[in-house]
């Protein structure tokens, strides 16, 4: 019988599971907890505990005094906790070794001088292990939440599509600036000659938020928001259009504007 071969994988491919990852965690009280069951059990030597907000600090202590709890059932609450906050003070570890070693390659540290700080053997080794916990800050930072492999290659895939990303968000909101220099004129005359224009409750409703964002429309959010609210009251303009076999705009002037509305923002 044939041994079935294993296929090579791809190095930037990422791993298909979602990663298990303790993530957002609230150290502090879960180190209330555990000073809670010392209290309860009456240690001692409970007045020595530093403030919740020091987690190294408190998890050596309740290791060492982990004796101090009297019942079987405290003390597997209190070591699964311990266990809980070493696996977040490990993720947190990763994310701020990365920063450190950006600031670091940013100050013009050379790769060998963080070969002693990283505990590795040779210059390559401590760029490949700078390439591993970069792989936690992307993973981090990443809209899906798919882990990147730990792999050089992975990484550096990940940077371009990142890169890839920012550029194409950059290029849309140049886009939309260019597209709100247009829309701010076209708007203004729409509320100039709206008194042309059809009453209707939802029409009139659209152009009073124009008007509302137009007096400070300075934020991407408000430009978006303006473009958000013009093809609004176009859109509704053209439902009365329909519904009553009618034009909307009764002046000339109006029915300019509308046009151009029409023609910017189409419903």
């Amino acid at each position: 019988m044939a041994r079935r071969t294993r296929k090579p994988s791809t190095p930037m491919k990422p791993l298909v599971k979602k990663p298990i990852r303790i993530g957002n965690l609230d150290a502090a009280a879960v180190v209330g907890e555990l000073r809670q069951l010392h209290e309860n059990a009456e240690d001692t030597n409970v007045d020595r505990l530093p403030d919740d907000n020091e987690l190294f600090t408190a998890l050596l202590y309740f290791e060492a005094h982990a004796g101090a709890l009297k019942s079987e059932e405290a003390r597997r609450t209190a070591a699964v906790q311990r266990v809980l906050l070493w696996e977040y003070i490990r993720e947190q570890a990763d994310l701020h070794q990365a920063k450190a070693i950006e600031d670091a390659r940013a100050a013009n540290a050379a790769w060998l001088e963080l070969v002693g700080p990283l505990a590795v053997g040779a210059p390559s080794a401590a760029y490949n292990k700078a390439a591993r916990l970069r792989a936690a800050v992307l993973r981090n930072a990443s809209r899906d939440e798919r882990p990147v492999r730990r792999t050089p290659e992975a990484v550096l895939e990940a940077e371009r599509q990142i890169a890839a990303r920012a550029a194409a968000e950059r290029r849309a909101e140049e886009e939309a600036s260019r597209r709100h220099e247009l829309l701010v004129p076209v708007a203004r005359r729409l509320l100039e000659h709206r008194a042309g224009l059809v009453e209707d409750e939802e029409v009139t409703y659209w152009l009073d938020e124009i008007a509302e964002v137009l007096r400070h429309c300075e934020t991407p959010t408000q430009k978006l928001s303006l473009s958000r609210y013009l093809q609004a009251a176009v859109r509704e303009l053209g439902r009365v259009e329909r519904r009553t076999a009618r034009q909307v705009a009764t002046t000339a002037d109006a029915r300019r504007a509308y046009a151009a509305a029409t023609k910017l923002a189409p419903h």
